[in-house]
């Protein structure tokens, strides 16, 4: 659009000429008729007429505060260099999308990046009514959030069954791209299963080429039936726009999440004690297993649940609560989305043998440190080990938490952040992160992970 406004002249023929071609086209699509050789013209408006009621349009405001240096934040060096006192917050805008997925309580399912950090929501239907929203709950590993608006004549989706996608089965993309307004895109699920793309804590994507872009985050996939069958998520977009490559959180893990947040507010993951690792070959051969597919129990933690049901290192796992385990990402997706009390039966194999145990969830033991205690700067925030599920993809420590007004949130350190290295010394887990914070004196350089982005922050 833009590149028509600048060459006027030159390019506005050519623009008239597509038009005129397009109303032409128009009237003779218009004068189609409704069947052909006694067969009804095959079309996806039906279907879109019952569902895009139920997507909505979600915009967020929020403050946060910018960054500045250290030195701007001592009243004496203001005071003697006649610096004014400014503002360090600033208004941010998102805009996104969301699916009405219960009408009776008024829950909307949309993304957790749309709504993280949000001070106001907004949610708008299709017919144009603007109602407030109230954040219910919301997962940073997972990306999924629920919404929650007045249940006044809203219409809902129904959730699929995800697990019973095929590669080739038709999708259709709705969302608000670009701030554009609701728009309809389709295609064919292109792969299922997609994970290790760096972009959640829990993958398991399915990817599509039916077009998604900016602003269709949060908003539904569905099938030919109108049902929910994943929740738009991200693109691979080298050039920032769409390339055919899209992917959806599966509807079937959504509802685990949603069950989670509904109930408490956030998702109460627990541990089995257990890191694992893909078993490749080498490694089958080395444990005696059969098979080139599956997950390595490389540790077992002391007195943990799956400790007391016996799995060793070496074992390899077959499958979780009758699901097959193809890889390490799979035991990761299953035992996040556990609850604690939750009993769950693991086969595996040992010397030659299928074997199978039950295991009852429990509570994550997870120690934290307050970073006041570290260092100055660190103050506000909270770290702690990561999550068992995520060991063996990346070592480090995790933020657990920053308060908003902090010395350590004008750092831009965040909830759900990996401390990687500290002064270029790889950081294993919190007992070494404590050391090497308190050994560094006033210089810090902290190697950190974000998502898929690394990056590292200077603390003098």
């Amino acid at each position: 659009m833009g590149e028509v406004v600048a060459g006027r002249g030159r390019r506005l023929a050519p623009v008239v000429l597509a038009f005129a071609v397009a109303c032409g086209a128009g009237a003779v699509l218009g004068a189609l008729p409704p069947m052909v050789d006694g067969e009804r013209l095959p079309s996806l408006a039906p279907m879109l007429e019952r569902v895009t009621p139920a997507v909505v349009n979600i915009s967020t405001r929020s403050t946060v505060r910018a960054q500045r240096s250290p030195l701007l934040s001592d009243p004496f060096f203001r005071r003697f260099f006649d610096v004014p006192e400014r503002s360090q917050e600033r208004r941010s805008q998102s805009l996104g999308s969301g699916v009405v997925v219960d009408a009776r309580r008024g829950h909307v399912l949309t993304n957790h990046h749309v709504v993280d950090n949000a001070q106001e929501i907004a949610v708008t239907l299709q017919d144009g009514r603007r109602l407030e929203g109230r954040l219910v709950g919301s997962d940073p590993e997972t990306d999924i959030a629920v919404v929650q608006v007045p249940p006044e004549n809203l219409t809902a989706l129904t959730l699929a069954d995800s697990d019973r996608l095929r590669v080739g089965d038709f999708v259709v993309a709705i969302g608000n791209p670009f701030g554009l307004g609701q728009t309809v895109t389709s295609g064919i699920v292109s792969a299922l299963g997609r994970r290790g793309l760096g972009i959640e804590g829990y993958e398991d994507f399915i990817q599509t080429d039916a077009s998604i872009n900016p602003g269709n985050s949060g908003g539904p996939l569905v099938d030919l039936r109108g049902e929910l069958v994943g929740l738009n998520t991200a693109i691979l977009a080298p050039s920032g726009g769409n390339v055919g490559i899209g992917f959806a959180i599966p509807a079937n893990m959504a509802r685990d999440v949603m069950a989670h947040l509904v109930a408490h507010g956030a998702v109460r993951r627990g541990e089995v004690g257990v890191t694992v690792q893909d078993l490749t070959p080498a490694l089958a051969a080395a444990f005696d297993l059969s098979g080139e597919q599956g997950a390595v129990v490389t540790g077992v933690a002391k007195d943990s649940p799956a400790a007391r049901a016996g799995l060793k290192p070496g074992d390899a796992l077959v499958s979780i609560n009758g699901r097959e385990v193809r890889d390490a990402a799979d035991v990761r997706n299953a035992i996040g989305l556990l609850r604690v009390g939750q009993e769950v039966r693991v086969e595996f194999r040992r010397a030659g043998k299928v074997r199978s145990v039950t295991i009852r969830v429990a509570e994550p033991s997870r120690e934290a440190a307050a970073g006041d205690a570290l260092h100055p700067h660190l103050a506000g925030a909270t770290f702690g080990d990561l999550e068992s599920p995520r060991q063996g993809r990346t070592k480090g420590v995790a933020v657990l938490g920053v308060d908003g007004r902090s010395a350590a949130a004008e750092l831009g350190l965040r909830k759900g952040d990996v401390i990687t290295s500290v002064n270029r010394t790889p950081v294993e887990g919190l007992e070494e992160f404590t050391r090497l914070v308190r050994q560094s004196g006033s210089g810090l350089l902290l190697g950190m992970r974000r998502g898929a982005t690394s990056v590292y922050v200077l603390v003098r």
